[in-house]
């Protein structure tokens, strides 16, 4: 391939992730909200066509100071200790999780999504243009992954 022709598809790969990036950052930003927005009356919903349930999980979350830390321990061996005291306290995390999906046989419509590209600033028409290969292209990449999701609603010391 010759230096213009990739400088061209640098360019157009470029242009295309910007919009999408942004696309991509509104959709993140609003599934946390989404989530912490549903009212549970329990810990499981089973609706017509989708799923939920909350679980929450005690998880030691790694700081990535281990390095950093070993050298302090071996200049202040007594700080030290109280250092990874502390470090250990703040490891300790209990979180809670939202688990998703749709149920067995079941889809979401094109008025379901069409709803979230509206909210994204999509014309009625560039929405349903746009639609089907959007769709195609999530089903492609949902086959190569398990269908349930979650989201982290929150997380706190343990």
């Amino acid at each position: 391939m010759n230096i213009e022709r990739q400088l061209i598809e640098l360019i157009a790969t470029d242009r295309l992730d910007i919009p999408i990036s942004s696309m991509s950052s509104k959709l993140k930003r609003s599934k946390p909200k989404l989530a912490r927005a549903i009212e549970f009356r329990g810990q499981t919903f089973e609706g017509d066509r989708v799923y939920a349930r909350i679980e929450k999980d005690d998880k030691m979350k790694a700081k990535g100071m281990k390095e950093g830390v070993a050298k302090f321990a071996e200049k202040f061996p007594r700080y030290g200790k109280i250092l990874r005291g502390y470090i250990e306290e703040q490891r300790a995390l209990r979180e809670t999780h939202l688990y998703f999906g749709v149920n067995e046989g079941c889809r979401l419509t094109a008025d379901d999504y069409m709803s979230v590209m509206d909210s994204l600033g999509f014309t009625p028409a560039a929405a349903q243009s746009l639609y089907q290969p959007i769709i195609d292209a999530s089903r492609k990449i949902s086959r190569k992954r398990d269908e349930e999701r979650s989201i982290m609603l929150n997380s706190t010391l343990a």
